[in-house]
């Protein structure tokens, strides 16, 4: 694995230490970053790109990718040394500048694969991506949502597959010492996990929520678990546990009513899957492709789209307990036929096969 020496993708200010170390059996390099991103000036220029109707220049284009970063000068150089000696170098996600710099330089030396991670915002139809998108020689989707929007903006004819995201199935969580950890007693709650953000949909769910408690009386709670980006008013209802290790994690999950997922922007959500692991009913935001598409087909979730909706599936969940149970049960089924790793693996191992064998019969 290639990586930076940074641990956060707010401002890429170097964390780790440079050089080579082994996690869990694997080679991780890491590479310093330049300077850490400086949020003033990419917010201003984010605004200029993305401010009006018609494209920004492509110079600046240029400069809002320096700016986002992470910009890693020992990058290209590590590549053009070392690329070829691996079988396929596999890049993941689109947007940021480590895949507009390494990508072309990878895909001239191996064959390259990558992981879009893609959902549909403006930076992904910015020209500068016309360019990326020309590199791989393969794409790996996460969802048919995302392949789909992929194949509508790409200029490229590389082949993709869906190969998906692989979730432990064997699931469990110590729900009582999470309650007990947050002062939840037997109090049914609504679970979110995730950064505190308005673009994860935190402060929409969060409004939706009081106002539900407004509507209707009892001892429904919402805990929000994860970083806090944005502040969220104090509510009596509302358990803000920060970020937790993994244990609270899975007792959360295995304590929650059910689970909810706000975001707008997705490509696959693990959060959601992990939910239906925990056979936990899930309610998603009906303006996603991604969660409504996975909502659909698993038949383990309720969309929502709006404040109405959101109240009718709160509703409906809390007059028919038997729904909840099937719909955690569905979803179970659901990532056990698709999501189990063994399945991923061989998805991901044929598309690496496939795409190993076209560029080194092309380039004979």
């Amino acid at each position: 694995m290639l990586t930076t020496c940074a641990r956060h993708y707010l401002d890429w200010a170097n964390t780790y230490e440079p050089g080579t170390e082994t996690i869990d059996g694997v080679a991780v390099h890491r590479l310093p970053v330049r300077r850490p991103r400086d949020l003033r000036i990419f917010g201003d220029l984010s605004g200029r790109v993305f401010g009006n109707d018609r494209s920004a220049p492509f110079q600046m284009q240029h400069e809002w990718m320096r700016q986002q970063g992470p910009d890693v000068p020992e990058l290209v150089p590590w590549l053009q040394e070392r690329a070829w000696t691996y079988d396929v170098a596999v890049f993941f996600t689109y947007l940021y500048k480590v895949t507009f710099d390494g990508l072309p330089v990878a895909a001239r030396l191996v064959p390259t694969v990558l992981h879009p991670t893609a959902h549909d915002e403006p930076a992904l139809y910015l020209d500068l991506f016309d360019f990326v998108l020309r590199q791989p020689h393969a794409f790996a989707c996460s969802t048919e949502e995302e392949a789909a929007l992929i194949g509508r903006r790409r200029r490229s004819v590389a082949p993709t597959s869906v190969v998906g995201i692989g979730v432990d199935l064997d699931f469990t969580g110590d729900e009582t010492s999470f309650r007990t950890a947050y002062g939840l007693g037997d109090r049914p709650y609504l679970l979110v996990v995730g950064r505190v953000d308005p673009h994860k949909g935190s402060q929409e769910l969060y409004d939706f929520f009081v106002a539900y408690k407004q509507r209707h009386e009892g001892e429904l709670a919402l805990v929000v678990l994860g970083e806090q980006v944005t502040d969220l008013e104090p509510h009596p209802d509302v358990v803000l546990t920060g970020f937790v290790d993994d244990v609270a994690r899975r007792g959360a999950l295995a304590g929650a009513w059910a689970v909810v997922v706000p975001s707008y922007f997705e490509s696959f959500s693990m959060v959601l899957s992990e939910a239906w692991a925990a056979r936990k009913p899930v309610l998603v935001q009906g303006r996603s492709d991604v969660l409504t598409g996975q909502a659909r087909r698993s038949g383990g979730g309720i969309p929502y789209t709006g404040f109405a909706e959101f109240e009718a599936a709160v509703e409906i969940l809390a007059e028919d307990g038997g729904l909840g149970r099937s719909l955690g049960l569905a979803g179970r089924r659901y990532v056990e036929d698709r999501y189990d790793w063994e399945h991923v693996l061989d998805r991901y191992e044929r598309q690496l096969m496939v795409v190993g064998r076209s560029w080194y019969s092309s380039t004979r």
